[in-house]
């Protein structure tokens, strides 16, 4: 069947690696109820570092766009990330004790370094569609999960989990997906094959540094003493 839209080309490369992360343990888990509190918190510790710096890709998209209506999205992509997202991260670590001060004071781990520095470096460097191709499997990656996880029986029923379920499912989360997703398909038009190549290489390394976040959740990774 031949591919019409460019993001079905990114999606299509990177099913294998997605997949994957849907089997791993810290999501299978999640979704079951079963998954230890202290790896979860642990995950929200190191998401909350991480959101710091991915919320940056939004400012540079901003900064990037070539229109007002993109520059506006991206804006608004960048106060749903520190003001909502972020937020979610604040109330579930307050169950735990854990301050916000406490939260904006992790260290982050070895792989949470890795994958910031990456998206980071592509923000500073490359081009705007280089960017949205880099920022876009965390977002359409956790779209994903929690739409899917939202029709799993049970899954909402767990009270430390359903809220981060219900907002990563949530239609609103889905709309922006959703936005980035055309922006991604409305760059890459008329790309030589080698941009294209580029962009998808740029999907790819994020996802699989996504995988490799839910991993490093997991194994509640730290730094070797």
């Amino acid at each position: 069947m031949p591919v019409s839209r460019f993001s079905d080309r990114l999606y299509h490369s990177a099913h294998e690696i997605w997949a994957k992360s849907h089997q791993h343990p810290f999501l299978t888990e999640l979704r079951e109820g079963t998954l230890d509190p202290r790896r979860f918190i642990y995950y929200l510790k190191q998401d909350y570092v991480y959101l710091i710096d991915y919320a940056k890709l939004f400012a540079f998209g901003s900064m990037k766009a070539g229109d007002m209506e993109t520059m506006v999205k991206f804006a608004e992509l960048l106060h749903s990330t520190l003001h909502v997202e972020m937020a979610l991260h604040r109330g579930y670590a307050e169950r735990f004790g854990v301050t916000r001060e406490e939260l904006e004071q992790t260290h982050p781990a070895p792989t949470t370094v890795a994958y910031t520095k990456y998206l980071l470096d592509v923000a500073q460097q490359g081009s705007l569609a280089e960017v949205v191709a880099a920022l876009l499997p965390c977002m359409w990656s956790y779209q994903e999960i929690g739409a899917t996880f939202m029709k799993i029986p049970g899954a909402l029923e767990h009270p430390l989990y359903r809220e981060w379920i219900l907002m990563y499912g949530s239609e609103e989360f889905e709309a922006l997906t959703n936005w980035c997703i055309g922006l991604m398909d409305r760059l890459a038009e008329g790309l030589p094959e080698r941009e294209l190549a580029q962009l998808e290489e740029r999907f790819l390394m994020a996802s699989k540094l996504e995988y490799l976040f839910w991993d490093m959740a997991y194994r509640q990774e730290e730094w070797p003493v």
